[in-house]
């Protein structure tokens, strides 16, 4: 293999090894040490590719939301053109793409990082969790599928329902029968967040 195709291939392999440690363990519990000897390098040949640890991330981030915004978009596209799709199949629908990238809490892998950027990445890192999650979030809300509480902006509901998936991420905090499959859980869950614990008197 040519130097440069060599390059090419430990860089790729260099964000697929933090892709993976940054979403299970998130920010602060990855350390270059460990992305690298998953590749099988030493730590500063990592430091030839990436100057530190944030850039890694965040490059890691920026993939990681464009996956979810296409996702999140196309499953948009999808109920804009039906005629009454059910409201919690719908939201389920919306909330398999981000637990299909994310194997860990979304809200708590990007927002646990935030004091450990610099502030140029913490504004960055902030540009990407609005413009691929928040923004597709909030488009869902404003087509109509589920009517809002009054005075309950759409931008609101996106950012409550993503604070509110964390039970999906681990068996701590299982939602539904023990037995449920995932798509059973998750249909748990956004019955919780739509219509609440209690029957309305």
């Amino acid at each position: 293999m040519k130097r440069e195709e060599q390059l090419t291939h430990t860089h790729a392999a260099i964000l697929k090894a933090a892709r993976g440690q940054f979403l299970s363990q998130g920010y602060s519990a990855t350390s270059t040490r460990d992305i690298a000897h998953e590749v099988g390098i030493t730590q500063p040949a990592l430091y030839h590719h990436f100057s530190d640890k944030e850039v890694i991330f965040l490059e890691v981030i920026k993939s990681v939301g464009q996956e979810v915004q296409t996702g999140l978009n196309q499953a948009n596209e999808q109920l804009a053109a039906e005629t009454s799709p059910d409201p919690v199949e719908s939201l389920a629908a919306i909330t398999e793409v981000l637990t299909e990238v994310h194997p860990r809490d979304v809200f708590t892998v990007i927002h646990s990082s935030f004091h450990y950027l610099k502030p140029e990445n913490q504004r960055q890192l902030g540009m990407i969790f609005m413009q691929d999650y928040l923004a597709p979030l909030e488009r869902f809300f404003s087509l109509g599928v589920i009517d809002l509480q009054p005075h309950l902006s759409a931008k609101d509901a996106a950012s409550f329902y993503l604070t509110s998936l964390s039970p999906l991420f681990n068996s701590f905090h299982h939602v539904g029968p023990a037995d449920a499959s995932q798509h059973e859980q998750t249909v748990a869950l956004i019955r919780l967040i739509l219509f609440g614990v209690a029957v309305k008197k």
